[in-house]
Parts: structure tokens; C-alpha cells; sequence
């Protein structure tokens, strides 16, 4: 990619995400956060600004720098106008058939198998492990130092959390999170919270994905 690309989100997420762009050479235009309170920080030396700065704008190519699963849909369905890039650190392993939606980001030390799916806007964190057909949903999180073994279905905007492990054909449920350092060994429902060694739904709680836009 030799062009220069927004990063939308000014907190901590935007560090790696900003790290990652310059290990792969990629020239930082501008890092936008809605937060007033983040406009005084610098990112690498880079600014951060308010998204007004974008108004005037028909076409942004982007990256959301955004750990929030259900603030980077919003995000997404605020800016049509924005052409999102996948972006993949040099150190991690991606195999060639591998399918990586727009926006998605894959960090440092992260490895992904052969045929896995993985969908938009989605973050695949640090020296996290997908294996062989595996398919992510659009806006799943897979924490650092997770391990999904082959044919796991991980929903949308599902979030599994830093060092979780999930064993072979098992499903996460969309909008659902597991809690760090879970074992799921069974399929985990739907807007639910699932926790603990075997993982076990502890909550259920409001659909998000009710309130996308029609």
C-alpha cells in the first residue's frame, strides 16, 4: 500500500495498531478521536485530532483503532464514505489461503492457518492462534495469546478474551464474550458471558446486534 491512511481512535488500542503500520512502512496521515480529552496526546509523535478534521472529505482510506467491538461497527456505519484496509504485521503468519476481511488487524506473532475465514473490522491480537477453517465474524476480537484449534465458528462482534482456548469445531455465539483465560468445550450461545475451565455461561445480557441499522 503506497498510500497514507487515517487511524480512527486515539487510545491505547491505536498504539499497536499505529505500530504496526509503521513496521510495514505505511504512512500515517492523520490519528482522529472523537474525545476531546485525547486531542492534547501524541501517538508516536503523531497528533491526535478531533474527526471534524474529515468533514470535508468524500474519500478517507483508514484503519479503526478501536478495541471496543461494538464501537468499531458504529464507527463503520458512520463513515460510508471510508475505504477500511486490512492491515498484518511483518511477524505474523498468515497462510496464503487465508481470507482477511477490510479493516481487519492482525498484530505481531499472530498465526492463521490454512482456510480460515476471517471477517471486517476485526482484531486478531498479539501472537493470538487461529487454526485450519476456522471462520470469525465481522467485528470479533480475539484477544492476545488465544488459541482457537480448527473448525471453530467465533460470531460477530464476539470477544474472547487474553488467553482463552477454544477446542476443535466448538462455536461462540455473536455478540458474546469469554472471559480471560477460558476453556470452551462446548458451543457458547448468543449474547452471553461464558468464564472458567470448562467455560460456562455466567450471564446473558442485551443483544447489540439488534440495534444494527435495517
Amino acid at each position: 500500500m503506497n498510500e497514507s491512511v487515517i487511524v480512527v481512535g486515539g487510545g491505547g488500542h491505536a498504539k499497536v495498531v499505529v505500530s504496526t503500520l509503521l513496521a510495514l512502512n505505511i504512512k500515517i496521515e492523520a490519528i482522529v478521536d472523537d474525545d476531546e480529552r485525547k486531542w492534547d496526546r501524541r501517538i508516536f509523535d503523531i497528533p491526535v485530532q478531533g474527526r471534524e478534521c474529515l468533514d470535508d472529505r468524500t474519500e478517507v482510506r483508514g484503519v479503526i483503532a478501536v478495541g471496543d467491538n461494538d464501537a468499531r461497527r458504529r464507527i463503520r456505519d458512520e463513515m460510508p464514505y471510508a475505504k477500511w484496509e486490512s492491515i498484518v504485521h511483518p511477524q505474523a503468519y498468515v497462510h496464503p489461503s487465508a481470507s482477511i476481511g477490510a479493516g481487519t488487524v492482525i498484530f505481531a506473532g499472530a498465526v492463521i492457518q490454512p482456510d480460515v475465514v476471517i471477517g471486517e473490522h476485526c482484531i486478531i491480537n498479539t501472537n493470538a492462534s487461529i487454526d485450519h477453517d476456522c471462520v470469525i465474524g465481522d467485528f470479533a476480537h480475539i484477544a492476545p495469546g488465544s488459541c482457537l484449534a480448527g473448525d471453530v465458528s467465533v460470531g460477530e462482534g464476539a470477544f474472547l478474551g487474553i488467553g482463552g482456548a477454544v477446542i476443535v469445531g466448538r462455536k461462540i455465539g455473536k455478540w458474546s464474550v469469554v472471559g480471560a483465560g477460558a476453556a470452551v468445550t462446548e458451543d457458547i450461545p448468543d449474547d452471553t458471558t461464558a468464564v472458567g475451565v470448562p467455560a460456562r455461561v455466567t450471564r446473558h445480557h442485551y443483544p447489540k446486534r439488534s440495534l444494527l441499522k435495517a
